[in-house]
């Protein structure tokens, strides 16, 4: 109500903007706002580096025995840009198999 996150204009907002203004308000970080940008605004180059299951299926989808860092993830992730949305969900789709594996 206050004009921090202006509503009618969302999509005009570039991904740091929206997240940073999105982030002000009480009960949204930045892995909301992520989320936001992807599921609600579908855009293409979000890369949610803090996801677990982001962290998790890129070690499975290239053998790594540890988790990488978020630190590491965001520096890997550059390979991927304009598309990391697109490599983030081929990260969850690795993790959802090898659930499916499990069962």
């Amino acid at each position: 109500m206050n004009g921090t996150v202006p509503l009618h204009r969302l999509g005009r907002l570039g991904d740091e903007e929206l997240i940073t203004r999105l982030s002000i308000v009480r009960g949204i970080g930045r892995w909301t706002a992520e989320m936001f940008l992807i599921f609600q605004l579908r855009r293409l180059d979000v890369w949610p580096v803090g996801d677990y299951g982001i962290r998790k299926g890129y070690a499975l989808a290239y053998g790594l025995r540890k988790l990488p860092t978020p630190k590491q993830l965001d520096m890997v992730g550059e390979r991927f840009r304009p598309y990391r949305t697109v490599a983030a969900w081929y990260c969850w789709q690795a993790v959802r198999e090898q659930r499916k594996l499990r069962q």
